[in-house]
Formats: C-alpha cells, structure tokens, sequence
C-alpha cells in the first residue's frame, strides 16, 4: 500500500532579509537629495516599521524606496502591510507589519479553493497558522500548488515540505 505524499503551505519572511532592505532603504534615504532637510526617517523597533517625514508625499516616497528594496530581496509586497499616512504633531508617518504565518480566514479561503478546484483525492488540514494537504498522488499535489499560485490569494504563500 502507497503512502500519502504531502506538503505544507507557509507564509514565512526571512528575517534577515527584511533587516537588510531596511538598511539599504536607510541608507538610501540619508544620501539622496529629495530626501534632504525633510526629515525622512526609516525606523524599526520590535514588530513595527516606522516611517516618517515633514509631508504625506514624502512618507510615501519613503515607503516606496523601501518596498523597492523589500523586492530587490526577493520578499513578497503581500508580506508588507502599511498603514495609511497619519498626522503627528509636524510629521506624518505610516506604521509598517511585516505579516507572518497564514490568518484563520485566508486559511479557510485556500481549504476552500482546495475542495472546489483540485483533484477530489487532495485533502488539506489547517494546522495553527500553516495547511498541511495530502493525496496518494504527487501529480495531483503539483497540480494543487499550480492553481493556489495562480489564484488571488492575499498573502504570500510558501510551499514545503514536498513528500
């Protein structure tokens, strides 16, 4: 009797590479001209990325150098979650998460789309904040991560664990 063949779907950023774009984007932003004089900052503290500036055109300009970066190292926008700019005091600023890990409902989402578009013998169980999906076979598990990158799912996903 054949075994089961599975995988995993993640949603993980390597957080080094995150660190990385954020020190590339600093750095950016202190040599640049426009930025000059305008108090453009980029700051991460814990869980949080900072941005600030003396106006919402330049915080946003800021944001874009750093998304710039983020992609330059291969970590996906759907990872990045900004606010919108904000006044506070003489400066606005916009508040940054870098998501990790797959939400309940966006969990549901792809069980859903696992049922309604794969091969009948696909079977997905939500594991904490990962999906674990399993079938004898490993051309119905391939064609499964076919249609979830094709589909518009809104966080980034990852696939493991290939057995």
């Amino acid at each position: 009797m054949a075994s089961d063949s599975t995988f995993d779907i993640v949603s993980k950023v390597d957080k080094q590479e995150v660190s990385n774009a954020l020190n590339q984007a600093q750095k950016e932003i202190a040599q640049r001209y426009d930025f000059k004089g305008v108090g453009a900052e980029l700051d991460f503290s814990g869980e949080k990325i900072l941005i600030k500036a003396n106006s919402e055109e330049r915080a946003k300009a800021v944001l874009d150098v750093f998304q710039t970066k983020l992609v330059k190292r291969n970590i996906s926008l759907k990872s990045l979650e900004a606010g919108e700019p904000f006044a506070s005091g003489k400066e606005y600023r916009i508040e940054c998460t870098i998501k990790e890990g797959i939400a309940q409902d966006i969990a549901k989402k792809v069980n859903k789309i696992i049922r309604d578009e794969c091969p009948k013998s696909v079977k997905s169980v939500i594991q904490g904040d990962e999906l674990r999906v399993s079938s004898k076979s490993r051309d119905d598990l391939q064609e499964t991560i076919r249609v979830l990158k094709a589909a518009d799912i809104e966080t980034d996903l990852q696939f493991i664990n290939f057995r």
